[in-house]
C-alpha cells in the first residue's frame, strides 16, 4: 500500500518536547520561536526530516505554524483543520489559533513585552513573510532574529534527509525538452537584464529539467535548489547520489549537479542582478546575497507561470489519464453500491481505490486518500487511521477525495455518495454544492480575470441559504507533478489572472460539524471561449469524468440550464468511460448516468 493507516504519534510525547524547546530558547535569549510546517522549498508536503511542526505539537495537517513563548504555544490553522487541530493537540499545552483571522504578528504582539526577541530559521520562512512580520512588529520594538533551528537541537532521532532516486520525465509527455525550457527561461532573464535566477521550489526544478524524484511521498519531485544563468546553464544543488550517470549524461554539460553544501558559496559568487522570488525563496537566500552586496531583482520565479500554463502534450496526457482514472472510479463506485453499507469501513474504501488504481498503472497516489463517513466527512482534510476508522452506516454520506500519479498525468477527484436514504437537509446542501460546481464549469469570463473574481460563483447557491465553506473553491494542479500547484487558484485571495492551459480544481463544499460533509470536485483546464460580440473570453473544459450521485440531488432545485449541463456531462461520462469498462460496471454506469 502507498498509504499507511497507522495512528499519529503519542500525545504524551509533545509536552516534554515543548519544555525542552523552551529551555533552549531561554539559553539563547529568545522570547518566542516560530515553527512552520514548511521546509526550505515551501512545499505543501514535507519529508519526515522536515516535519518539525508535527514532531513538536502532534498536529499533522498540511498547513500551519506554531509560535512558542515561555508560557504560550499557539498553533495557527485555517478552517480546513480547526477540528483536526483540536483533536490532535494536547489542549493543556497547545492553543489552536484561527488563521487567517488571527495572524502571528498580532498574536506575538499580545504575547511578548516591548523589546521581545522572536527567533526563526531563515531557511524555513520566505523573505516576504519575514519582511511583513518585521514591518508589523517594528513599532512594538520586537526584534525578528534569524537563528539556527532550535527544534533540530532537541530532536535526537531526527530522520535523515531523503535520498530518493531521480528519473527522466519523457520529452514527449512534457511537450518540450529540458534544453528548450532552459533556453526559454534564459530568454526571460536576458529580456529583463538579469544575470541569473535562483530557483527554490522543487516542482520548478522538476519542470525545468524534465526530471521527477521520489523525495516526497505523493509528489514526484527532487528536493534541491538551482541557479539558472542568462545563457541557460543550470547548477543544481542536490545530493549527487540521487542522480545516476545515465541521467546526468541526458541532462548534458549545461547542467551540473553539486552537493547542497555548495549552495551558499555559489550564491555569494553570483553577479547581479539576480532574480529571486520573495514569496517562495527562503529569507536566508536574500540574506546571503545582501551581505555580499549582490543586486537582487525581487520578482516571481520565472518557471512558475510557464509550468502552470500547460502545453498541448501535457493537456493531452491529462485527458488520457482522466479517462483511465474515470474507469477506476466507475469500478470503485459500482463496487461500493454493491457492498455498502455491509461490513465496509473507511479504510476498506481507501484500500479498494488504491488497489484499482494500481491495476490502472499509477506510480503513486497523488495525496493521502480522504475516505470519510458521517461526522468525519465534516473534516475537509480528514485522514483515516486505525484508531479513527468508522464503519459505513446506513443514512450517512461518504466523502471520498482521491487521486493518482500516472506517468503522463495527475488526477484529483472528490465524490460524495449516499449510503442508504439521505435526510432532506443533506440533499438540499448537496444540491447547492452541485449548483456551485456547475456554475464554475459553465462560466465564461474575460481574459485578465483572476480566481478571486469568480470564486463567488461557486458559493452563491450556498450563500442564498446562509451557508458557506472555509476553503478555496479550487487549486492549481500539476501535469504529472504536484497535485497542488501555484500560482493560480479559484479563491478569494488569488489575484493571478487565469490563463489558457492552466489546470484547476473545481471543488465547492459544505460541512456540518459532527454530522456530515459534502464536496464535489472535477478538474478543469482553461480554454478559449466564444463570444457573440468578439470579446476575448476564456472558459473551462472539464477533464474529470465520473458520475455524480443522482440520489443526492433535489432535482426540483436545478434550473433548466443546470439540469441540461448535468445530463450532458453524464452523457459524456458514458461516452468516454463506457468503452473502458464492461459487465457489471458498464450496467452500473449506464444507470448512474441516466438523465435527470
Amino acid at each position: 500500500m502507498f498509504q499507511s493507516f497507522s495512528n499519529d504519534g503519542n500525545p504524551s510525547d509533545h509536552p516534554p518536547r515543548l519544555a525542552a524547546l523552551r529551555k533552549v530558547m531561554k539559553a539563547r535569549d529568545i522570547d518566542a520561536f516560530l515553527v512552520p510546517r514548511a521546509d526550505a522549498h515551501q512545499g505543501e508536503y514535507v519529508a519526515d526530516a522536515d516535519a518539525r511542526l508535527r514532531w513538536l505539537t502532534g498536529f499533522s495537517g498540511s498547513a500551519g505554524q506554531a509560535a512558542i513563548t515561555a508560557d504560550r504555544a499557539g498553533v495557527f490553522v485555517d478552517g480546513r483543520y480547526t477540528v483536526q487541530a483540536r483533536a490532535q493537540l494536547d489542549l493543556d499545552h497547545f492553543q489552536p489559533v484561527d488563521f487567517p483571522k488571527n495572524r502571528p504578528a498580532g498574536w506575538l504582539r499580545d504575547a511578548l513585552p516591548e523589546g521581545g526577541r522572536v527567533g526563526f530559521d531563515p531557511w524555513l520562512h520566505t523573505h516576504h513573510e519575514i519582511a511583513e512580520l518585521r514591518e508589523k512588529l517594528q513599532d512594538d520594538n520586537i526584534a525578528i532574529v534569524p537563528v539556527t533551528n532550535l527544534v533540530d537541537e532537541i530532536w535526537p532521532d531526527r530522520p535523515d534527509p531523503p535520498k530518493g532516486k531521480v528519473r527522466i520525465h519523457d520529452d514527449q509527455i512534457a511537450g518540450a525538452s529540458a534544453a528548450q525550457k532552459r533556453a526559454r527561461i534564459a530568454e526571460v532573464l536576458r529580456e529583463n537584464q538579469q544575470q541569473a535566477a535562483v530557483l527554490t521550489l522543487a516542482d520548478s526544478l522538476a519542470w525545468l529539467l524534465n526530471i521527477r524524484g521520489s523525495d516526497i511521498p505523493r509528489n514526484p519531485v527532487v528536493l534541491g535548489f538551482a541557479v539558472i544563468d542568462e545563457n541557460g546553464s543550470v547548477q543544481v544543488f542536490a545530493n549527487p547520489e540521487k542522480f545516476g550517470a545515465d541521467l546526468c549524461q541526458q541532462l548534458g554539460n549545461e547542467v551540473s549537479i553539486i552537493h547542497p553544501d555548495g549552495f551558499e558559496a555559489a550564491l555569494a559568487n553570483l553577479s547581479g542582478p539576480v532574480r529571486v522570488d520573495p514569496a517562495s525563496a527562503p529569507e536566508a537566500v536574500f540574506q546571503i546575497l545582501e551581505e555580499r552586496g549582490i543586486t537582487i531583482a525581487a520578482e516571481d520565479d520565472p518557471v512558475v507561470l510557464p509550468k502552470a500554463r500547460k502545453n498541448s502534450a501535457e493537456i493531452d496526457g491529462m485527458r488520457e489519464v482522466h479517462v483511465r482514472d474515470g474507469a477506476v472510479m466507475a469500478r470503485f463506485l459500482c463496487w461500493l453500491d454493491a457492498n455498502a453499507p455491509g461490513e465496509l469501513t473507511e479504510i476498506d474504501v481507501a484500500r479498494k481505490l488504491e488497489d484499482l488504481r494500481r491495476e490502472a498503472g499509477i506510480l503513486d497516489i497523488s495525496f493521502e486518500t480522504i475516505s470519510a463517513v458521517g461526522p468525519h466527512a465534516a473534516l475537509p482534510h480528514y485522514r483515516v487511521s486505525e484508531a479513527s476508522n468508522l464503519a459505513l452506516a446506513n443514512g450517512q454520506v461518504l466523502l471520498v477525495d482521491s487521486g493518482g500519479q500516472y506517468e503522463n498525468g495527475t488526477t484529483d477527484i472528490t465524490r460524495t455518495v449516499a449510503v442508504g436514504d439521505m435526510p432532506d437537509q443533506v440533499r438540499d446542501a448537496f444540491t447547492r454544492v452541485l449548483q456551485g460546481m456547475i456554475g464554475i464549469s459553465r462560466l465564461r469570463f474575460p481574459k485578465g480575470v483572476s480566481g478571486r473574481d469568480i470564486d463567488a460563483v461557486a458559493r452563491a447557491p450556498l450563500w442564498v441559504a446562509g451557508l458557506d465553506f472555509d476553503h478555496g473553491t479550487g487549486h492549481g494542479v500539476g501535469a504529472a507533478l504536484c497535485v497542488h500547484e501555484g500560482p493560480a487558484r479559484i479563491s478569494r485571495v488569488s489575484e493571478v489572472p487565469l490563463a489558457e492551459g492552466m489546470i484547476l480544481s473545481n471543488e465547492p463544499g459544505y460541512y456540518r460539524e459532527g454530522a456530515f460533509g459534502i464536496r464535489i470536485e472535477n478538474l478543469l483546464v482553461v480554454t478559449p471561449a466564444e463570444s457573440p460580440d468578439g470579446r476575448d473570453m476564456l472558459g473551462f473544459e472539464t477533464l474529470t469524468f465520473t458520475p455524480i450521485d443522482r440520489r443526492m440531488i433535489v432535482t426540483e432545485m436545478l434550473s433548466p440550464a443546470e439540469r441540461d449541463w448535468l445530463n450532458a456531462y453524464h452523457a459524456e461520462v458514458l461516452e468516454k468511460i463506457g468503452p473502458a469498462v464492461d459487465g457489471e460496471t458498464r450496467a452500473w454506469l449506464e444507470k448512474a448516468t441516466a438523465p435527470v
